[in-house]
């Protein structure tokens, strides 16, 4: 199997979340500033419920509440979100350095896209079987809610096709190896923590609380190992 054809399905993928942005920004400039905000409110309404289907899932809610704990003050030691932010200011710049909620737009749709369980299965099923119908399925999906989240967050949203097209194609690449650590149990477990990252970027979008999701990112890596060596 060819780099191109382990590498298709992520291609697709990142390409819808592109267009769909683009096509979101295009609508965004249509709509009044007013509508925009109660917009804003409902996509953050429905990212907490997308965040909450995911992380109900959990069987292991203790390894899930360590994981949390120790990632948080790793990444807050690492400063990862600033690290993030840093570049997606650097991509602000490159866009012309006007729209100064890029640099949040990158980071959160980064996250929502990439943290899912179809990120997973389907970077694993493009590179050990070469089909690619679960990325085709997750381009539907990531290019219909590009399309909402760039009408209100701008084109930052674009840009995060870049690190969910090197997480998912490294997945791909890595598929006989990875295969043998991602197990069912870890991919439910690491996708119950990522929901509970996409319920705080909910709260950061309604503007009820300020949470450093970039510094919650290695729960992720924590809670991956713990499930693969305890569970």
């Amino acid at each position: 199997m060819s780099l191109l054809e382990t590498l298709q399905g992520t291609a697709v993928n990142g390409a819808a979340i592109v267009v769909g942005a683009l096509l979101g920004l295009f609508l965004g400039r249509l709509i009044p500033e007013r509508l925009n905000e109660i917009a804003m409110q409902g996509i953050g309404l429905a990212v907490m419920l997308i965040g909450f289907q995911m992380a109900i899932k959990s069987e292991q809610v203790l390894i899930l509440i360590i994981s949390l704990v120790l990632g948080g003050v790793t990444g807050e030691l690492l400063k990862l979100e600033e690290i993030m932010l840093k570049i997606g200011r650097r991509l602000e710049k490159m866009a012309g350095g006007k729209n100064m909620q890029l640099a949040r737009a990158f980071v959160y749709a980064a996250l929502i896209y990439a943290v899912g369980a179809m990120s997973v299965t389907g970077a694993l099923e493009s590179g050990l079987l070469g089909r690619h119908q679960i990325l085709y399925a997750k381009a539907a999906l990531d290019g219909i809610s590009s399309v909402v989240f760039a009408s209100t967050m701008g084109i930052g949203v674009a840009f995060a096709a870049l690190p969910v097209m090197l997480y998912q194609g490294s997945i791909a690449l890595l598929a006989r190896w990875a295969s043998i650590f991602l197990t069912d149990a870890v991919i439910v477990e690491f996708s119950a923590v990522g929901g509970l990252l996409i319920v705080a970027i909910g709260l950061n979008l309604l503007q009820l609380k300020t949470i450093k999701v970039g510094n919650l990112l290695p729960a992720l890596l924590f809670n991956a190992l713990m499930v693969y060596w305890l569970v």
